[in-house]
């Protein structure tokens, strides 16, 4: 295992113990729950995390990114560093729309557990939005019983996702492994981005047939599998999905934690460093 592919297995793990936080804080499911519906997060806890997003130190992060154009502080700009300020502070960053929990495709459910939902909520998410039109996500986590910061990521496919999947009246999740979101309505599974079509088509399937095509692409990947013990835990091996992505690292004072944890193991969402641009290769 290379030196890059211990960091980014030590940074999916670190999200991994922080999502899992989320998942215990969320309450159990109730009685008249939709089957297969994830746990949702509390209010309390939502606005504790957009609370800290809110602190003036990671708006002037998020000014500083927007300025950058996603650009990671280890890579020079043409800029200046008192331009790089000037035009942080004049992108103004602000909160936009609900905070809203990220929910991932759950490993129990794969494995085919009685009663285990569809997806748990890994994250939240905040879309910020700069004056000159940008917009980022900022992605909170729930350790040491507070809300922290972990990534910023440009775009706002978090909370996009989830206000049209609610505007339908349904939940939003996403199969990372294959970077798909989908949102579980009446028990159906339907597609929310080009990704989650190819999967399972425009007009979507079953919740018991999702299952079937999950269980069927990660059953034998899960926690404790060979291919797990193999060191390429989530799906696909962590130096081709880093290799593969855009993403931008960077020296930031924030958390440097951006993989994302997903069926409980190291599948990998980032290159384990703060500021990210979004993949643009599908």
């Amino acid at each position: 295992m290379t030196d890059s592919q211990r960091i980014l297995r030590a940074a999916a793990a670190a999200l991994l113990t922080a999502g899992l936080g989320l998942a215990v804080a969320a309450p159990a499911a109730h009685a008249d729950q939709p089957a297969g519906a994830p746990a949702p997060v509390p209010a309390a806890e939502l606005a504790q995390a957009r609370g800290a997003v809110q602190d003036p130190a990671v708006l002037d992060q998020v000014g500083h990114f927007f300025a950058r154009k996603g650009v990671p502080p280890t890579q020079q700009l043409t800029i200046g560093a008192a331009e790089e300020a000037s035009a942080a502070s004049a992108s103004a960053p602000r909160l936009a729309g609900d905070t809203v929990p990220v929910y991932t495709l759950d490993a129990g459910f794969v494995a085919g557990t009685p009663g285990a939902p569809v997806a748990k909520a890994e994250f939240t998410a905040s879309k910020v939005v700069g004056a000159d039109g940008q917009s980022a996500s900022v992605w909170t986590v729930r350790q040491g019983g507070a809300w922290r910061v972990v990534n910023i990521a440009s775009g706002g496919d978090e909370s996009d996702y989830a206000a049209k999947a609610a505007s339908g009246g349904g939940t939003a999740f996403r199969e990372p492994q294959i970077n798909a979101w989908y949102v579980l309505r009446d028990g159906r599974v339907l597609p929310l981005d080009d990704e989650a079509r190819r999967s399972v088509g425009a007009g979507g399937v079953s919740l018991t047939a999702y299952q079937k095509l999950v269980h069927q692409r990660y059953g034998d990947k899960l926690p404790g599998s060979a291919y797990d013990r193999a060191g390429e835990g989530g799906g696909y091996d962590v130096a081709r999905a880093a290799e593969a992505d855009t993403r931008a690292g960077g020296g930031s004072p924030l958390p440097a934690v951006t993989a994302a944890a997903a069926l409980g193991v190291t599948a990998l969402a980032g290159t384990g460093a703060v500021l990210r641009r979004r993949r643009t290769a599908r």
